[in-house]
């Protein structure tokens, strides 16, 4: 049985539109100045050249960087700077500054934000949720088709271990240019899109190229404020064409502060950690006796899930240094009728953003009732039971190699549950009534 669930896609692009309103304009260009061969010929775009770096520090202290100066501040000045010339130009649906956002109480700081145009004048749309890995369909919204004015810069490696800013750099089709552009929907402040090698049609698939491609963007942005995170299809991914997320939230994320018990540490240095006493269970990656080791690592355990058609959600936090991958299945307990309908009509869909507490959320009511313990079920419903992630994890550790037997996590009973759910109801949906810290 083929699984669908109805959600409203999200609009990324200004250019992105409805399926049935009809194809392209054929020849003599698409008029609207795109990434694809209509109009990417003599095409220039800002190139940031990042430098390679291959080695670690201790896990305390931030992925060692050099110490000389770029010519351009990466996060402040040209992601931000950039991001900020497109709100200025009117490209973006709405303002998302202007969102109403709070931290909720309670032991975790979960982030609600209020976000009531993210969904606003588009019909639902079905999209398959069985099926992790699907061919890329050119006849179907892709990053090609977004307008050259939503790209900020090409995002590539140096070629000879110098950083390089470019303000207009030629466009080289052949070599399949990363970029970073906006998203004209976006989550916060700085959101982003990272897409690899954007004109080789690549669907939604982890590699091991475009995750290190993330890794140095972590590293490049240097904060441990701006986080990448990536939706696999079945989890929450709307668009077939591979990509990464990004934004800046000046706030911990509730997941960064989850307690987490070590399984194992790898031959090459990465240490593999099981987060504990949290709603979603996800593995946490971290260190690595080089960046090549810990990107690796977690896109081979990537590769396994996709393989094994299993959907995940990866969060990719303190500046490259810790790493989250968590496989889930809401949208197939969606699928076959599973989630209750106070879940269903909160009309949130938990992709890797809202797995990390960051809860966007649609309708007033939702944001003035929300309290921990309504967190906390959602995203309990998103994660797999302790009995399949058991085995889920199984396939992860014989797909690198690892044995896991020596984790002490697995002598000792999980805690799931904050202290706020013990006298919670667990259907119905509760009203938060503490006061909640709102940020400016």
């Amino acid at each position: 049985m083929m699984l669908r669930i109805k959600r409203v896609p999200t609009v990324v692009s200004n250019y992105q539109k409805d399926e049935n309103e009809g194809a392209d304009k054929q020849g003599g260009g698409c008029g609207r100045n795109c990434l694809r061969d209509c109009c990417i010929q003599g095409a220039r775009l800002p190139l940031y050249a990042y430098r390679r770096v291959n080695k670690i520090a201790n896990e305390k202290r931030l992925i060692e960087h050099d110490a000389r100066k770029p010519p351009v501040a990466f996060l402040d000045s040209l992601l931000l700077g950039e991001w900020e010339a497109r709100v200025q130009r009117g490209l973006f649906r709405y303002d998302v500054t202007a969102c109403e956002t709070k931290v909720i109480p309670g032991d975790y700081g979960f982030i609600a934000q209020l976000n009531e145009g993210r969904h606003l004048k588009k019909r639902p749309t079905e999209f398959r949720v069985d099926k992790v890995l699907q061919p890329f369909d050119d006849s179907k919204f892709n990053f090609t088709k977004v307008g050259q004015e939503e790209v900020l810069f090409q995002f590539e490696a140096s070629e000879d271990d110098e950083v390089h800013f470019i303000p207009a750099a030629p466009v080289d089709a052949k070599s399949s240019p990363s970029i970073v552009a906006i998203n004209v929907s976006p989550i916060e402040y700085g959101h982003v899109l990272l897409i690899p090698r954007i004109l080789e049609s690549l669907p939604q698939r982890i590699d091991h190229e475009s995750f290190l491609l993330a890794l140095y963007m972590a590293i490049e942005a240097g904060s441990p404020y701006f986080r990448l995170g990536y939706n696999s299809l079945g989890a929450f991914a709307t668009i077939n064409h591979l990509h990464f997320q990004a934004y800046y939230l000046a706030v911990p994320f509730p997941i960064e502060k989850a307690p987490t018990q070590k399984i194992t540490s790898m031959d090459n240095g990465v240490k593999i950690s099981e987060l504990l006493n949290y709603p979603v269970r996800g593995l946490v990656f971290e260190g690595g006796n080089s960046l090549q080791d810990l990107s690796d690592t977690v896109s081979d355990c990537c590769v396994c899930l996709q393989d094994h058609n299993i959907p995940y959600n990866v969060l990719i936090a303190d500046s490259g240094r810790r790493i989250f991958l968590l496989p889930q299945c809401y949208a197939e307990k969606q699928a076959l009728g599973e989630v209750t309908s106070e879940l269903l009509d909160t009309q949130v869909n938990p992709a890797v953003w809202e797995i990390s507490g960051h809860m966007v959320l649609k309708r007033k009511k939702d944001y003035e009732e929300a309290s921990e313990g309504n967190a906390w079920r959602l995203l309990a419903e998103v994660s797999l039971s302790e009995a399949r992630f058991e085995e889920v994890k199984a396939l992860v550790f014989e797909s690198i190699s690892c044995d896991a037997n020596e984790s002490e996590a697995l002598k000792e009973p999980k805690k799931m549950g904050p202290q706020a759910l013990e006298e919670v109801d667990a259907v119905n949906v509760t009203a938060g009534n503490q006061e909640c810290v709102v940020l400016q």
